[in-house]
């Protein structure tokens, strides 16, 4: 009997119903994803090994312009040559994108066509086809959200509205909308021109021909991929051609293949379009280069040349140079050119460049200009790809899992990616530019996957490359030691997952656990193991399962180097609580449990669950970190056609399970799935599109979106020390959630109060930053951001703070509502409204002896929102109007000691102050200390204060010398207007002039030594030299303390001059002008006839 699921017919109707309810009370209730934009994720990288790209199109109108449409992780755009990249796509519902298309008649008319054009493992699906008519600033999906997979998009030459799209149609199931659509309203309305065969046939390639868009070339492929197997040649596949636009076909067969065909790449020369290019794959990868010189009428088998590596499924383009006739490209793993239309290769320079190529594009007049687009980035030659510029300022790494170690003083983040190796960077550095590529290194090449890190030795990690290939690493000597489990003599081969799931014991660091077909254990870090399971999985012949509708024989398009290993334990858990207790889900529908350390394992079939798939894939399965009997299992049914959430969860070690999936969207298949280790009912999950949290243990979902795009993300982890959750996304890289820890607190029931602040949940990390730029490193450098230096402060506002204008509009928009018309104000409610100041939050910080620091200033917007204090007092400097704009690392004012201090928060409202929270606590904590024995930090504090009111003071006294000078100015043109004898006037001024002249000298120096020559010391430099005392937390030398008391000496005699001149000199000298008869100026006593 099958386990209920809250899936009887009476239940789905209630909860259709109530989640109708509940979709249109989220649109009212504040806690939704809008509310927790202000939780911005941080993105860490990394660039410098970039990531899969799709199609690159070059504007060839504008040759610096550049779209490209990344595998995994939307579309960017350049318009200096690659210099800065700018996404376009990040808010669309997809992230997964084949091609990108300029309208050769309209260069602000971009078409998209989403779903990856391969047949990779790994792909997710795209929902159609997408245009923009503003170069990508804004998008519309035109249709075929069936289609999943979109290869090639063709824009008529002189008519924009009529476009051809070649569609692949879903790579894991039957059905969708397949073969090629065509569009003569700019993609209003679709016809399919070219309907394929059957429900696993689409087209993967479109040409047309540039002197006569009516003729088109169309190839089509039939393909099925599935969890187990992948077969890409069938009866479906072929060559067609139309003469009228695509209203009539004819399939092209002199001099090509006869039996099955697979994935056809074809190029026609934009020098003689009479030539078209075709690589044809068949059967067991074979296959061959064929060129057609009588538009396709017959064909030349020219070469075997067709896509290598893992396949040519996944690769298998062509490109014609738009330079020389029969200089033919073909993408692949490692990638040829041909000068004579395909019947000799040369392998292209690899040298300094990544493999596995998927894109060309060229220059429109430069010949030797080449791009390339490849698993790992864009690379750009000058030179007909002799060498290579890499761009490394692209952060598209496809991330696999995660896993953030204890290093001190900022943790490191290591991820496997796809194709690109297992890398560890920092979580951020004390560089104010933030983290840059050369922070980031490599641990293990290949593809990389689940790393591992031992709990409290950041020393010891463990990476794998593809299927099981478990290396062990000593980050002290930077060697690794191969530990991969071997089977004994006797014993069958492991089958190991493309992703073989590692656990290091919570209960012990040394023991480890990781799968194959059955559970291995190591207590020695993988010196030895030991399996502690039989064959967990099903285990049955993969190639007797039917692929596209039927089996097949030996002799059909396998791809063997395609499929990676089935019948495997894909995931796996032990008990925090209980160490006994270990969960194993596998790669074909089954659920495994011991409750005696591996001893005896219980088999709960996922056909023996309702309301989930029978075959499905466990993406995840967690323990419940509080209670022994609780566990968490994501599932994937992507791989049969089904792109559904399910997430489910048993609270008896498996008896019973209940559904967590309800409140999730659809499509958002789940991932991975982690709980908070204070909060037992707050987890965060990683979906195909996002990041979603709950705080009642999964009744609701709510989205994370700020700060990250729609992105798949495949792992979600938590930094336990600091609070963090890391996120690797699998096509933009490593995302952060810095202290994510006001999540615990906020409830629907908490929110009902007027406001909340939460403190930071950890130590504010203390130091100064390295504020040294390396401006000199041109444009395109990249530097993922560092989270904001200083301690960091949470608040919430249940509703917006108005002035009395928005309040009565408000007001009166509910009255129009209920047709209760308002009537005109007052004209005195008018003015009184637009004399009415905004209304301001702040935070008001104060030390632990409860004086004065700084206010911070917020949003006074409803919902949730995050400021920065920046460790620094409240600058005295004069205030003059002007602020300075200039990048300061050092922050404003003085830099605050590690300590004590407290947050207040505060609105103002119509120019009355409230308190709106009680005050928080929190500690700044410097993050190490220095090699030579350094002042006290009271000491440090009490002599940067004294800089600090020194500073204050000569920036005033400064302010009233320009003050002076501006007077004096108004003076000047005064006395010329003052009649009779003004010879007395003239002396005053000149002396006060001379006076203001000496004054400015004695502060800021000689102005004429400014551009040569040794500049003598004076009041502003000598200050200068003493403030930078504060920049470090050793404390002041003897030279900074004489500098400062020199400085302050001169300054005291300096303000006494400057204040006489304020109050009495330049006073007099504008009474004796009036007295004259002369005009009034600035500042001067009003005239009393």
């Amino acid at each position: 009997m099958k386990t209920l699921l809250k899936t009887a017919l009476a239940v789905s109707i209630a909860l259709v119903t109530s989640n109708a309810l509940a979709n249109e009370s989220d649109e009212k209730s504040i806690f939704n994803s809008q509310t927790f934009e202000a939780m911005k994720l941080r993105n860490i990288g990394p660039a410098y090994m970039s990531g899969r790209i799709a199609d690159i199109e070059v504007d060839q109108n504008n040759p610096s312009t550049w779209y490209t449409a990344v595998g995994s992780g939307g579309v960017w755009k350049t318009v200096n040559a690659g210099t800065t990249w700018t996404p376009i796509f990040d808010k669309q519902a997809v992230y997964s994108t084949g091609d990108v298309t300029i309208d050769p008649s309209n260069s602000n008319i971009i078409w998209v066509g989403t779903g990856e054009n391969n047949g990779g493992r790994h792909i997710s699906f795209g929902d159609g086809v997408y245009k923009s008519v503003d170069g990508g600033k804004t998008w519309k999906n035109m249709g075929l959200k069936e289609s999943e997979r979109i290869s090639d998009i063709k824009v008529h030459p002189t008519d924009s509205n009529t476009v051809w799209v070649s569609a692949q149609g879903p790579l894991w199931s039957s059905g969708g909308e397949r073969g090629l659509y065509k569009t003569t309203d700019g993609g209003e309305t679709w016809k399919q021109v070219l309907k394929p065969e059957d429900e696993w046939t689409g087209v993967t390639s479109l040409l047309i021909d540039p002197r006569n868009p009516k003729k088109l070339y169309a190839a089509t492929w039939s393909r099925q991929r599935t969890v187990a197997t992948y077969v890409g040649t069938g009866p479906g596949a072929g060559i067609h051609t139309s003469d009228d636009g695509g209203e009539t076909w004819t399939e092209l067969k002199t001099g090509l293949p006869k039996g099955n065909m697979g994935k056809i790449g074809m190029a026609i020369s934009p020098i003689n379009p009479d030539i078209v290019y075709a690589t044809i794959e068949t059967d067991n990868r074979k296959g061959g280069f064929y060129r057609s010189d009588n538009r396709g009428a017959s064909w030349t088998r020219m070469s075997d040349e067709v896509g290598g590596g893992t396949g040519p499924h996944y690769y298998q383009e062509i490109f014609a140079d738009q330079h020389q006739l029969d200089r033919v490209y073909i993408a692949s793993n490692y990638s040829k050119v041909s000068d004579d239309g395909g019947k000799t290769w040369t392998p292209i320079n690899t040298k300094r460049k990544h493999v596995d190529d998927h894109a060309f594009a060229f220059h429109p007049t430069d010949p030797d200009f080449v791009l390339i687009g490849s698993d790992g980035g864009i690379y750009m030659s000058h030179d007909r790809m002799a060498n290579w510029r890499f761009m490394a300022n692209l952060p598209l790494t496809q991330f696999y899992k995660v896993a953030p170690d204890d290093a001190e003083p900022f943790y490191t983040v290591y991820a496997g990616a796809q194709d690109n190796s297992t890398q560890g960077g920092p979580s951020r550095t004390r560089r104010a530019e933030g983290i840059k590529n050369k922070d980031w290194f490599l641990t293990l090449g290949g593809d990389g996957h689940q790393p591992a890190v031992e709990p409290g030795n950041p020393n010891i990690m463990y990476s794998q490359w593809q299927q099981g290939n478990l290396t062990r690493h000593d980050l002290k000597t930077r060697e690794g030691v191969y530990i991969k489990p071997q089977p004994r003599p006797g014993e069958p081969a492991e089958r190991f997952n493309w992703d073989a799931p590692i656990n290091v014991s919570s209960h012990d660091p040394k023991r480890l656990y990781f799968a194959s077909q059955r559970v291995w254990r190591s207590d020695d870090r993988g010196d030895s193991w030991k399996p502690i399971s039989n064959d967990l999985t099903k285990n049955e012949n993969r190639m007797h399962m039917p692929v596209m509708g039927r089996t097949w024989s030996v002799e059909a398009g396998w791809d063997i180097y395609a499929m990676s290993e089935y019948h495997t334990i894909a995931n796996f858990t032990e008990s925090p609580v209980d160490d006994k207790i270990l969960w194993a889900g596998t790669d074909d529908g089954l659920i495994q449990v011991t409750k005696d350390g591996g001893k005896n394992w219980k088999k709960i079939d996922l056909n023996s669950i309702e309301g989930v798939p029978a075959m499905a894939y466990v993406n995840d399965i967690r323990a419940d970190l509080f209670d022994p009997n609780t566990v968490y299992v994501a599932l994937d049914n992507h791989k049969y056609g089904d792109f559904k959430p399910y997430l489910i969860k048993s609270s008896d070690l498996g008896k019973t399970w209940q559904s967590l999936a309800d409140d999730l969207p659809e499509k958002h298949l789940v991932w991975r799935i982690v709980q908070d280790h204070v909060n037992k009912n707050l987890m965060f999950i990683g979906t195909e599109f996002g990041i979603f949290f709950t705080v009642d243990g999964g009744k609701k979902w709510t989205e994370l979106n700020g700060g990250i795009p729609t992105i798949s993300t495949r792992d979600v982890k938590i930094q336990r020390r600091e609070n963090d959750l890391v996120a690797g996304t699998f096509g933009r890289g490593i995302y952060i959630l810095d202290d994510y820890a006001p999540l615990r607190a906020l409830t629907e029931k908490s929110m009902e109060q007027e406001a909340m602040l939460i403190a930071p949940s950890r130590p504010v990390k203390w130091f100064s930053l390295d504020g040294n730029h390396t401006d000199t490193d041109g444009d395109d450098r990249y530097a993922a951001k560092n989270p904001e230096h200083g301690a960091t402060l949470t608040y919430f506002l249940k509703d917006s703070l108005l002035t009395a204008k928005e309040q009565r509009q408000k007001a009166e928009k509910d009255m129009v509502k209920d047709k209760d018309y308002p009537q005109y104000p007052a004209w005195e409610e008018i003015e009184k409204e637009n004399q009415e100041p905004k209304p301001a939050v702040y935070l008001e910080i104060r030390d632990k002896d409860g004086e004065f620091v700084n206010r911070v200033a917020g949003k006074t917007t409803k919902g949730l929102h995050r400021v920065t204090w920046d460790m620094t007092y409240a600058t005295g400097k004069a205030v003059t109007g002007v602020e300075s704009s200039g990048w300061n690392p050092f922050g404003t004012g003085l830099l605050a000691i590690p300590g004590t201090y407290s947050a207040t928060l505060y609105k103002r409202v119509g120019g009355t102050v409230s308190q709106l929270a009680e005050p928080v606590e929190f500690e700044l904590k410097p993050i190490t200390g220095g090699s030579l024995q350094a002042a006290s930090a009271k000491k440090v504090l009490e002599f940067g204060k004294k800089i600090a009111n020194a500073q204050r003071r000569a920036s005033a006294v400064n302010a009233v010398i320009g003050e002076l000078n501006k007077s004096m100015k108004t003076l000047r043109t005064a006395i010329d207007r003052t009649p009779g004898d003004i010879a007395a006037l003239e002396a005053n001024y000149a002396n006060i002039q001379a006076e203001i002249n000496a004054i400015n000298i004695e502060l800021n120096g000689l102005k004429s030594r400014d551009r040569m020559g040794t500049k003598p010391a004076n009041i502003s430099s000598r200050l200068f030299y003493a403030m930078t005392a504060a920049w470090s937390t050793y404390g002041p030398t003897q030279q900074h303390k004489d500098q400062f008391d020199y400085a302050s000496k001169r300054l005291d005699s300096v303000s006494k001059r400057v204040k006489s001149l304020q109050q009495s000199d330049i006073p007099q000298l504008q009474q004796s002008v009036i007295d004259a008869g002369g005009p009034w100026t600035v500042g001067a006593p009003l005239m009393t006839k």
